[in-house]
């Protein structure tokens, strides 16, 4: 890990429960942007230390004076602890949403940008018009849970958004992303080539990416560090591959990812 200021926190939704999170500040000066990371499906393995979130925890605010949100949605677990509650299909995690973002608001973070991963993208578009939220980034974007009406919101409300769409992704890849995302005319879609669902072997694109449209001026990332370096636990991790990478989804039929009966 790069040196960072990093504070566990939590945070309260409206409906009542606590969620389990962290802040990573700059070490010694205030960052210039927010990242509010929002992780891939819980139910299969997503959580707020999968693997790009976790990197960008740990690098993002000493190589772009970043601050970076990360939480566990209701009922989430990982290596930092579990949220109260239970998954709720992309329902009442709004208020998940809304408790992040209003940390921030309450914390005085600078410039928040909300960027999800996956089932965090959808949340991402049903949810993330909250006041304060200068724009998106979203990984991987499957469009399963959000709808065409969330697309219309973005497009009327005019913030931006980035959707990086994987070249080989399982879900949605690029030219349908491309006929999708038309709906939204601020939004630019990017194909990373030779990419999954996962981004394994692309986090380090997936960063350099999130910050050349969030912070170009830090853009690319620098590829050594000279400075002083702390020590990260991902033994948790080792035989957990899919939870390591961050989840899938499941495949279309039923929402556990069996097939449709004839």
């Amino acid at each position: 890990m790069l040196p960072a200021r990093r504070e566990a926190l939590t945070l309260e939704t409206a409906d009542g429960l606590q969620l389990v999170g962290e802040l990573a500040l700059p070490a010694d000066r205030a960052p210039e942007a927010t990242l509010i990371c929002v992780h891939p499906l819980p139910t299969h393995g997503g959580m707020m230390d999968s693997h790009i979130f976790r990197k960008a925890a740990w690098r993002l605010p000493a190589l772009a004076n970043a601050a970076v949100l990360r939480f566990n949605t209701r009922g989430t677990e990982s290596q930092q602890g579990k949220s109260q509650g239970a998954f709720d299909n992309g329902v009442g995690e709004r208020f998940d949403i809304a408790a992040a973002v209003e940390y921030a608001e309450f914390a005085e973070l600078p410039r928040v940008w909300l960027v999800g991963w996956s089932f965090g993208t959808d949340l991402t578009l049903k949810y993330g018009l909250e006041p304060g939220v200068e724009g998106a980034v979203l990984l991987s974007p499957p469009l399963r849970y959000s709808k065409e009406e969330d697309l219309e919101r973005w497009a009327e409300d005019g913030r931006p958004l980035l959707a990086l769409i994987p070249e080989q992704d399982d879900y949605l890849q690029y030219p349908e992303a491309k006929r999708r995302f038309s709906a939204v005319p601020q939004a630019e879609v990017v194909e990373i080539e030779g990419g999954g669902h996962l981004w394994v072997g692309k986090a380090e694109e997936a960063l350099d990416r999130i910050v050349g449209r969030i912070l170009p001026e830090h853009a690319p990332l620098p590829t050594t560090w000279d400075g002083p370096m702390e020590r990260g636990d991902t033994s948790a991790y080792a035989n957990k591959t899919v939870a390591a990478f961050g989840g899938f989804l499941p495949k279309p039929g039923r929402e556990d990812g069996a097939p449709e009966r004839d």
